[in-house]
């Protein structure tokens, strides 16, 4: 309970300086949301006044600051100066989408790098040792965007397996059938985010499996006779884990910043999407709401995996 206290005393501490760092930086960029009726002949500065003191823009900076706090700590995020609706809703009905994409990707990448990072460990100097190293070597190099366009051609255009873009079919469906049109349109961004971030994993994983295999343990149990599935499951896989669940936890910011350019290209009505919309149209509000809460879940994502690192090796909290 302690260490949970204290994790949550430091994610708390992190949202603060990141919730200070975020509102200077927006605050500091060029230009406003106001800037375009700044111009219009057809805009009095009495109207754009009042804009600004509906939005509590009027006030000073830490006033501004200090209200936003406290309107956030009820996760009121404010209104969007775009559409007008409640920066919260606007959030919540596109961030189960970017949650479920992300979480997909997370799991198979994690199951596919350790199963190819420990074979072309174990096969080293091998043919499918260098098949895994090319493909991994790819996968590390092969931009997000470029790959996406790819897929779109190949398998949209050319082949018309999947859809181009968008969540849902024209032709509305209804109870499972809805769920698996779903699925179907976000197969191809998903194939993307697990094929772009496989590469550093394998790469990763191979290079931590060899140090097992060459350590003193490893010859120890395979001098007793073990077989390949003991030396896995008592040697290899128990000391992979802490060092794999430590990069997935650090991996977590990537793959919700890899979900704007994927959700745009894919016209995915997600978080990422909305956030570069927001960032074009200098939404601030929104893209403040969406930096705290990416800030969030990010830092409860690490902090789930340093727990569950303590319940791996519980005398790690002891040194």
């Amino acid at each position: 309970m302690t260490l949970f206290m204290k994790k949550t005393a430091y994610i708390l501490f992190m949202l603060l300086l990141i919730s200070i760092i975020s509102f200077l930086a927006i605050h500091a960029a060029p230009n406003s949301f106001f800037g375009a009726g700044e111009l219009n002949p057809n805009m009095t500065k009495e109207a754009i006044e009042k804009l600004k003191a509906v939005y509590g823009l009027d006030k000073s900076l830490l006033e501004q600051y200090i209200s936003w706090v406290k309107n956030i700590t009820m996760l009121n995020f404010g209104i969007s100066f775009v559409s007008g609706q409640d920066v919260s809703s606007e959030i919540l009905k596109r961030l189960p989408v970017t949650l479920w994409m992300n979480s997909i990707s997370l799991v198979v990448v994690f199951v596919l790098s350790l199963y190819l990072g420990i074979e072309a460990a174990l096969s080293y100097e091998k043919k499918s040792d260098y098949i895994i190293r090319q493909i991994s070597l790819v996968s590390f190099s092969m931009p997000s965007f470029y790959l996406a366009l790819i897929f779109i051609i190949l398998f949209a255009i050319k082949l018309e397996w999947f859809p181009i873009a968008g969540l849902h079919s024209i032709e509305a469906k209804e109870g499972f059938a809805n769920y698996t049109d779903m699925a179907w349109h976000v197969t191809l961004p998903v194939s993307v985010m697990i094929f772009t971030g496989l590469g550093s994993m394998i790469i990763y994983i191979r290079s931590l499996t060899l140090e097992i295999l060459k350590s003193d343990y490893y010859f120890f149990a395979r001098a007793r006779g073990l077989e390949k599935k003991e030396l896995l499951r008592y040697y290899i896989l128990p000391n992979l884990m802490p060092p794999v669940i430590t990069l997935l936890g650090l991996s977590l910011p990537g793959l919700i910043g890899g979900s704007v350019i994927l959700e745009s290209i894919f016209g995915i009505e997600g978080m990422g999407q909305l956030f570069y919309i927001s960032a074009l149209s200098r939404d601030y509000p929104i893209i403040m709401g969406i930096l705290m809460i990416t800030a969030l879940l990010t830092l409860v994502g690490n902090m789930l995996a340093d727990l569950l690192l303590l319940k791996l090796n519980p005398y790690m909290n002891r040194t």
